[in-house]
């Protein structure tokens, strides 16, 4: 059974006008996603472009073959550009321009304008430069975790590599001089294929972003907004499966508990902006200090926890230090605000069996208050004596509540 070009040629029509509605629908549904309309106005582009081809003999050339490709050229490059916007790039207006005009200044010249086969070459390889920028454009994207993103990489590259490979593109449309053509089994494969790429590329673009939605949603979720690191309910999470690896490989572990000292007079001298602003120096400083396996979260206000990976006394408490330091220097002053921040850190270091970390954490808030009762911005580490030094101190304050209470 032969596959008739000519119903390839109108059902391609309708399939990329319905495409493109599609997606500039799915737009208006979410319009933070603006790629989305971008690949809906090019499959509408490109439908356009199919009309005016099949116009041929009815309307002149000026419309039929030069403003069809010219349409054709730009549907892939607002394609393109769709990609750099997906992926938070700024459209190029000129180079989104340059292909088209290229194409139609380039194939009146005397050399190409009765040449047919080198006008095809010329706009089949500036259609291959646009699809393989796009498949770029998403590769240079790939830190985002988007299972889709592949598979737009693969069908966009193998897209333009075909293009390099059709017969001159005279053979497909309607006025071919030679109606044997049509029968080509070769031709029909790369019709075929044409249809299969819009169809599937569409879905693709629309799962990619359906797919960014869901990440973000749950980003957010476990992403303290203010800061940028992890909230209270991803860091504990987080933290409690690094203690469930540490059972079958153990090592040294700690974990830090940091409070900004005197935070309630920054907010009250110089207002909750410049207060908002320290709590994101503190969470800046904290990230350049500490390696890329450990864990910081912010748990609530101005506490904070890290939880630092295979990191014994030593080098826990160097880090500590260091990251104490970098605050003070970055926080004494802030917006021009001499608000000279400073931070206490309690700690504890686990070389035994690992614990659970609220047990840690635990551990390391009694360090953290020893560090604010000897005078702040300082580091502590949580000891055995110290425990029960805390222990000691918070059962006579009990005592001494309730014998004044009887009395």
């Amino acid at each position: 059974m032969n596959l008739d070009v000519n119903t390839l040629f109108l059902v391609t029509i309708y399939v990329e006008a319905i495409l493109g509605l599609l997606l500039l629908f799915a737009w208006v549904q979410n319009t933070q996603i603006t790629a989305v309309a971008w690949w809906g106005c090019a499959h509408l582009l490109r439908a356009g472009s199919i009309v005016l081809f099949g116009l041929y003999g009815n309307v002149t050339q000026a419309v039929s073959i030069d403003l069809a490709n010219a349409l054709l050229l730009l549907s892939y490059a607002v394609t393109w550009s769709g990609a750099r916007v997906f992926d938070g790039r700024p459209p190029l207006p000129m180079y989104i321009a340059a292909g088209p005009v290229a194409w139609v200044i380039v194939a009146h010249l005397p050399s190409f304008a009765g040449d047919l086969e080198l006008r095809i070459l010329l706009s089949c390889g500036i259609v291959t430069c646009y699809t393989w920028l796009a498949a770029f454009e998403f590769w240079r994207g790939r830190s985002e975790p988007l299972v889709s993103r592949w598979p737009a990489i693969f069908m966009l590259f193998a897209h333009g590599s075909l293009f390099l490979l059709r017969t001159p593109l005279a053979a497909v449309l309607p006025w071919s001089p030679n109606a044997e053509v049509f029968e080509s089994v070769w031709l029909t494969v790369l019709s075929f294929e044409a249809l299969l790429f819009t169809i599937a590329i569409a879905f693709i673009l629309l799962a990619m972003a359906k797919e960014r939605t869901e990440y973000r949603h749950r980003t957010a979720a476990m992403i303290d907004p203010l800061t940028g690191i992890a909230n209270r309910r991803s860091f504990l999470q987080d933290g409690n499966e690094l203690m469930k690896q540490l059972y079958s490989s153990p090592c040294p572990t700690a974990v830090l508990l940091m409070d900004l000292d005197h935070f309630k007079s920054i907010n009250d001298r110089f207002g909750h902006a410049i207060g908002d602003r320290v709590l994101q120096v503190f969470a800046e400083e904290a990230k350049a200090t500490m390696r890329s396996g450990d864990l910081l979260g912010r748990l609530g206000g101005e506490e904070f926890a890290a939880v630092l990976h295979n990191a014994g006394m030593d080098k826990a408490v160097a880090l500590a230090e260091r990251m104490r330091c970098a605050f003070a220097q970055a926080a004494r002053e802030v917006d021009s605000r001499p608000v000279a921040a400073t931070v206490s850190i309690g700690m504890v270091v686990n070389d035994a069996s690992p614990l659970d970390l609220p047990e840690l954490l635990g551990q390391a808030d009694h360090a953290l208050y020893y560090a604010k009762e000897r005078g702040r911005n300082r580091v502590e580490v949580a000891t055995l004596d110290l425990v029960r030094h805390r222990g000691d101190a918070a059962l006579n304050q009990e005592t001494t509540l309730t014998a004044r209470t009887a009395a």
